[in-house]
């Protein structure tokens, strides 16, 4: 017969385990979109596990507006030609091996998810779109009535994009994308963006990439993330390359993800430039001396199609950082499971869903 002191310990335990699935059914219950998405990415075609998302290219661009949030919108171009432009580009970056692309035009200056899943399907590129509002430069990109929301307001429209789509297209953000400008404190509108989007980024999941700069307005997120439970974790600090080596160590250690964009081999024309290859390879280096470089994310910041110019602009293509960059990084003696840290594992862990 077993011990009666064992009954009780047996049966609290029973009881802790009914409690425990009881508590875990309720939960899956009430947030259906959270328990299925967990750990996945979101692509404009539809969710992927993290193992499918392969060399990756965190921020780019394929079509930008810069007309302003009052009069932007799809009238201002037309699909089939953006397509025609933009494939060629695309299909150039499959050819090295590239699997994914994110793509960080936010609504109101050019975000077209029709237009991403069309080319994502054409080229067999996963293709990520994003929720949120770019403020930067001075906040011509939203519209006005959006600085009179609350908070949880404005962060209730991000996750309704999330639970059911974008517009009526059934396509779902990959992400949260947020601007602030470069200032040494956020305004009280900027504060509204980064406040909604910890508010989203608690019931959606998804990473916020803030378009920052400097580090001043990037420790001031980072900070008002921590304030409301949030990990740096969730934040990307676009733009990382303006701040100062130190800062980037600094936010790395605490958590966040360093994002050095606007990798670009025409730089290297100018040895005096910032932001040459050797740059990069520096700035790179340093980072793997401070045993910090899976908080690292690399692209170019490149494309994009710009709607009123003729044959929409001059379009930069994505393949620099594999014709110049990692040749000089593997010169510098960074190994190839190092140069997928950067494009393989970091993207996957940043992008998916928490």
């Amino acid at each position: 017969m077993m011990h009666p002191e064992k009954i009780k310990r047996t049966v609290k335990y029973l009881r802790f385990l009914t409690l425990f699935f009881f508590v875990a059914i309720i939960h899956a219950c009430s947030s259906p979109e959270i328990s299925s998405d967990q750990g996945k990415i979101l692509t404009v075609t539809g969710a992927i596990d993290p193992s499918e998302f392969g060399t990756t290219l965190t921020h780019e661009h394929l079509l930008v507006d810069f007309i302003g949030a009052d009069s932007t919108g799809y009238h201002r171009w037309n699909r089939d030609t953006v397509v025609e432009v933009a494939a060629p580009y695309l299909e150039e970056i499959k050819s090295l091996g590239v699997q994914s692309f994110v793509e960080c035009t936010p609504t109101y200056i050019g975000r077209d998810p029709l237009l991403m899943k069309r080319l994502s399907e054409q080229t067999g590129i996963n293709i990520l779109t994003n929720t949120g509002y770019y403020g930067a430069r001075n906040n011509k990109f939203i519209p006005d009535e959006v600085f009179e929301m609350e908070p949880g307001a404005l962060a209730d429209i991000w996750i309704d994009e999330f639970r059911n789509g974008i517009e009526d297209t059934g396509i779902r953000p990959g992400f949260i994308k947020i601007g602030v400008d470069a200032h040494d404190t956020l305004s009280s509108k900027h504060r509204l963006l980064i406040n909604a989007a910890a508010i989203a980024h608690k019931e959606t999941g998804l990473v916020i990439a803030s378009h920052t700069g400097p580090e001043a307005p990037a420790f001031e997120q980072i900070e008002l993330l921590e304030r409301a439970g949030i990990s740096p974790s969730a934040f990307i600090w676009v733009h990382a390359q303006r701040g100062s080596q130190e800062g980037i160590i600094e936010a790395a250690q605490r958590g966040a993800w360093i994002s050095l964009d606007n990798v670009n081999a025409a730089r290297d024309k100018n040895p005096g430039s910032n932001y040459s290859t050797q740059w990069y390879v520096a700035r790179l280096q340093a980072m793997k001396d401070a045993q910090l470089l899976n908080r690292v994310l690399i692209s170019h910041d490149a494309g994009w199609y710009r709607p009123g110019e003729p044959g929409g602009g001059n379009f930069r293509g994505f393949s620099d950082l594999f014709t110049t960059l990692i040749p000089a990084l593997e010169e510098a003696g960074f190994t190839a499971e190092e140069i997928d840290q950067l494009l393989v594992v970091n993207p996957a862990a940043a992008f998916a869903i928490r």
